[in-house]
């Protein structure tokens, strides 16, 4: 598949069922990733974690040629600033679990940023965020929180392929169990989907 195809990334098939509706994506493979695609957009659920997106979007560059990648999906808020079902274009994604190796600074990768929407820093972990405690310490440094973002991100610098976030916000300091997590997601996923459509992919 070549030309004009767009790459899309998204960690589980909850969040990724609208996009699968809506583009009216067939499925072409199975394994070793669930593949979706029409022609012009190949979409690649990952798994969840750092390690699966970045072997998934390095599969969907080497075997798909995708022209850019999108990595969409749900993300916690860190403080009170943003609320669920708000959706945020990620400038800057923070990995908080490993910083530079000399001097331990904070680590930061800049994805691709398009101009005229609500944006925010993003901190990508292994661990799940859940607790106000743990959120309230990454606030400072990001106002959302995933584990998949900066490996797409920076698996997408490597090939030199165009790549941007888009998240929407499913759980705060008040959804701690995953019980509420999912729930949420399955509550706003079409959102996300809907202004992805209207405002992301007709640039």
């Amino acid at each position: 598949m070549q030309g004009n195809t767009q790459g899309i990334v998204m960690a589980t098939r909850i969040e990724a069922d609208p996009f699968i509706v809506g583009l009216r994506l067939d499925q072409v493979e199975s394994a070793p990733f669930a593949v979706y695609g029409n022609g012009n957009v190949i979409l690649i659920i990952s798994g969840i974690g750092k390690t699966n997106a970045a072997v998934a979007t390095a599969y969907l560059i080497l075997k798909y040629a995708p022209v850019k990648v999108y990595n969409l999906g749900a993300a916690g808020a860190t403080g009170d600033g943003a609320r669920l079902g708000e959706i945020f274009h990620i400038t800057h994604v923070l990995e908080s679990d490993r910083p530079k190796i000399i001097g331990r600074k904070r680590r930061y990768i800049k994805p691709g940023v398009l101009e005229g929407f609500n944006d925010a820093a993003l901190s990508t972990q292994d661990r799940p965020i859940v607790s106000a405690d743990e959120r309230d310490a990454l606030a400072p440094h990001a106002a959302l929180v995933d584990m998949e973002g900066a490996a797409v991100v920076q698996t997408c610098r490597m090939f030199n392929i165009k790549c941007y976030l888009f998240k929407i916000v499913s759980d705060t300091a008040d959804h701690e169990s995953d019980t509420d997590i999912v729930r949420n997601i399955m509550q706003v996923r079409q959102s996300l989907f809907d202004f992805f459509i209207e405002t992301v992919a007709p640039r």
